[in-house]
């Protein structure tokens, strides 16, 4: 029997996560092939380009697809993929199938959207813009769930196993391991998928494992460690200076974990007294289903709940949500001190991007950063080179830059480089090879450096292209 790992997707960069999972032989000829994870491609048009291409391998080659977790850099390719033909299970946690619902959904309604607004406005270069997948596409996906729990080993075939263990990234997110039994061996395949950390208010942190033979190990802040510094008393700061000038605090927040974090962070500084209470506005009907979601998952979050499973002293004391685009532009004209809350988190569409054109260009305003932003994303440019620049580009608009331009990055719900060097140092068989995939080649190979320190008897490799690998 041969097993073989093909590293698809999230190879030097943190998106489009997609791999393979190939055992040939025993019995017969036929390869069984397990899909995890099935990603878009974010951030530069090069990149999101790759999102157009036929997904590999093809859909009648791949017999079952497990979902890590449901952001779109790991879930968002699934429609395309059942459009192409794929109809078989696609198995997560629970909370991962609602949150994907959520998700998917959203974003098919966006690529619907923006379709049909190329072609009223011909700003497409394509004759007859069409969306990369549509609503029905979406549902077709999430048809194919099959919701599993964790910690319970699941039969895919004859030979093989797997089972869910808490990552602590999102709610639902988890590590996958593969159990091969190769004649009456058993080999240990392990998937960290996106690793939380310790240091949230709202998330469990990631489970440990106790043993794996292979690890495919996320690198996203392979080469940084974060602020150890509370990331209350830095959002704390950020709010006293900005409501101080009455002005408008904007805040891109991913819509499923870091909204949620960042809404419980701001109600319990105004219950310390240490801000003033203003509005706080969510726009963005997708996070206010990802909040309740959220809240429904007790095995997730670290929130008292009471007896009827309600969270109490969550959301902040004037908390405001928008349903309508009328309400949303609204709040885009309403006068300051408040806070607003929208995704996406690195301004690739929606909501958001009419709250920078705005607030931009007035000097009272913050627009705060509290996640990653990827390479070629507008969160990025405007993070680089927005001061210096003087002005961005939305909706085909150029908007001064006067507003402050601030980033926390110790709100992050991954792991730092400290956190994944001691979540592997925790495991107490070691593997003996690991992979580092989803970072850039730079942080995966820091990482790498960092590990090798500590983990000399095991062979560790560097993913910066997609790549096969017989294991």
């Amino acid at each position: 029997m041969s097993v073989y790992l093909d590293f698809l997707g999230a190879t030097g960069e943190v998106t489009g996560s997609r791999s393979i999972l190939q055992i040939d032989g025993d019995p017969g000829p036929k390869s069984f092939r397990v899909m995890i994870d099935c990603g878009l491609y974010q951030g530069s048009s090069d990149s999101r380009a790759k999102n157009w291409l036929p997904t590999q391998p093809k859909p009648d080659d791949v017999d079952a697809i497990i979902l890590t977790h449901a952001h779109l850099d790991h879930s968002g390719r699934l429609p395309r993929y059942c459009r192409e033909g794929y109809r078989g299970p696609i198995f997560c946690t629970n909370g991962t199938a609602e949150l994907a619902k959520i998700l998917l959904l959203d974003a098919a309604f966006l690529e619907e959207e923006q379709a049909s607004y190329a072609r009223r406005t011909g700003y497409s270069h394509h004759k007859s813009p069409e969306p990369l997948f549509t609503e029905a596409d979406a549902n077709l996906a999430i048809d194919h769930f099959k919701t599993v729990p964790r910690d319970a080993w699941q039969t895919l075939s004859h030979n093989v196993q797997f089972k869910f263990v808490r990552a602590g990234h999102i709610t639902g997110a988890s590590l996958v391991q593969f159990s091969i039994d190769d004649g009456g061996v058993s080999k240990l395949i392990t998937f960290s998928g996106d690793l939380g950390n310790n240091r949230s208010i709202t998330m469990r942190p990631p489970a440990n494992i106790s043993e794996t033979d292979i690890l495919v190990l996320e690198s996203t802040y392979g080469s940084r460690n974060h602020s150890r510094l509370p990331g209350s008393q830095l959002l704390g700061d950020v709010i006293q200076r900005t409501m101080a000038h009455n002005g408008v605090l904007v805040i891109p927040a991913f819509a499923v974990g870091r909204t949620q974090e960042l809404l419980f962070m701001i109600r319990q500084l105004e219950d310390q007294k240490a801000i003033p209470c203003v509005p706080v506005i969510l726009d963005s009907p997708m996070a206010s289903a990802a909040t309740r979601t959220f809240l429904q998952h007790p095995e997730d979050h670290l929130l008292a709940t009471a007896a009827n499973g309600e969270v109490s002293g969550f959301l902040p004391r004037l908390f405001e949500t928008t349903d309508s685009t009328d309400e949303s532009m609204a709040a885009c004209m309403k006068d300051g001190p408040f806070i607003v809350i929208s995704a996406s988190g690195m301004l690739s569409g929606g909501r958001i991007l009419h709250h920078l054109k705005a607030r931009l260009s007035n000097p009272k305003n913050t627009i705060l950063f509290v996640g990653y932003q990827a390479e070629g994303s507008k969160g990025r440019y405007l993070l680089d080179e927005g001061k210096t620049a003087g002005k961005i580009r939305i909706f085909h608009t150029e908007i001064p830059i006067e507003a402050d331009i601030e980033f926390i990055d110790n709100l992050s719900a991954h792991a730092d480089q400290q956190d994944l060097i001691e979540w592997v140092a925790r495991i107490q068989r070691r593997p003996k090879k690991i992979f580092l995939n989803h970072g850039t080649l730079a942080a995966s190979t820091a990482l790498a450096d960092k590990l090798r320190q500590r983990l000399p008897n095991t062979d560790i490799l560097t993913l910066g292209a997609p790549t096969r690998q017989k294991i």
